[in-house]
């Protein structure tokens, strides 16, 4: 049984935390398109209160934003109501609010959406994207203009290829010169023309019939017969007539991301004894390049000149003879 003391120290207990440090907040949240400066201050003069009762603070929230005119009539009035804090969240306070690292949780439960999850997720990915990087790097540097086999991770058949006009349409696989690095990923020859350059460095032309990026069957076992070597010395001879400052190459870069590398195999094997790049393929003669960039680069060493076309009929004018200038697709 408690004694009156006690019972006394319980009271005074009761009592002290019943009113110490108590402060009336009012929160309103309006789910309005827009609120101007006299609804605004309505809403305030619509607040009721009991007899006893001083409002210490207020939060007014909506999903919109407030004029200037409308925040400086809200502190006002809140003035007038003697007010010792107040708060006019817009949709901009809301976001900021949402967006901060402890409310994260908030941000998740209702909108389905978390920056700790994304962090996390875009941190993975850029470790995965420079793990990559490094490996190409590593493997890949001394093999500089060297043809490399680009491979699909899904052609279990590799290395038959059963019917060869499918296989040429739709390849798993494919053999090209590796140019080198940038900064989004690996990049390969995939056609290479004789070309001419002319003076003003943006008319241009190239024989097209005959793409020399294509190896030799020694690299690529797949290639088949090259039944281009008569036409090649056509071009060739042709091309030789050009003034040097003139010739030039036409080169059509293909771009493998290094998100799209699965793995690199640095050591090849008995059809192809160099380095594997395997690569997400997509279906046609695409292969795994994401984009492609064109330049026509004339062949001096002292002073070379480059043009890029955005488009291959960009620039071009006809100079080399109409049965060398068109463009075969590799069909044949």
């Amino acid at each position: 049984m408690a004694s009156a003391e006690e019972d006394e120290t319980v009271e005074e207990r009761s009592t002290l935390n019943e009113g110490i440090d108590d402060r009336l907040w009012l929160i309103q949240c309006k789910r309005e398109r827009a609120i101007g400066p006299k609804a605004l201050v309505k809403y305030l003069d619509d607040t009721v209160l009991g007899p006893d009762e001083k409002l210490h603070g207020l939060v007014f929230t909506a999903a919109c934003d407030f004029s200037k005119k409308a925040r400086d009539d809200f502190a006002k009035k809140c003035r007038e109501m003697e007010l010792e804090e107040w708060h006019l969240w817009g949709k901009a306070e809301l976001e900021d609010r949402l967006f901060r690292p402890e409310n994260d949780h908030l941000l998740f439960a209702y909108f389905g959406f978390s920056l700790t999850i994304r962090q996390r997720s875009q941190r993975a990915d850029l470790r995965a994207r420079l793990v990559m990087k490094r490996k190409a790097n590593r493997i890949l540097r001394d093999h500089a203009h060297a043809s490399l086999l680009l491979r699909s991770p899904d052609a279990t058949e590799y290395p038959y290829t059963g019917d060869l006009a499918d296989f040429k349409k739709n390849p798993p696989w494919m053999v090209q010169p590796y140019r080198g690095m940038s900064h989004e990923g690996l990049k390969f020859c995939v056609q290479r023309y004789f070309a001419y350059l002319s003076d003003d460095g943006k008319s241009w032309d190239a024989a097209m019939v005959v793409n020399d990026a294509r190896g030799h069957t020694h690299e690529d076992p797949w290639l088949g017969e090259d039944r281009n070597g008569e036409t090649r010395q056509t071009i060739y001879e042709f091309w030789s007539t050009i003034p040097e400052v003139n010739r030039a190459w036409l080169e059509v870069v293909g771009l493998v991301p290094f998100d799209d590398i699965v793995d690199i195999d640095d050591l090849g094997d008995e059809y192809v004894q160099v380095p594997h790049i395997y690569a997400q393929f997509v279906t046609g003669r695409r292969g795994p390049f994401k984009s492609f960039i064109a330049e026509v680069e004339t062949i001096s060493r002292w002073e070379p000149r480059s043009f890029n076309p955005g488009e291959m009929t960009d620039g071009r004018i006809e100079y080399f003879p109409v049965e060398l200038r068109k463009l075969n697709d590799g069909s044949e």
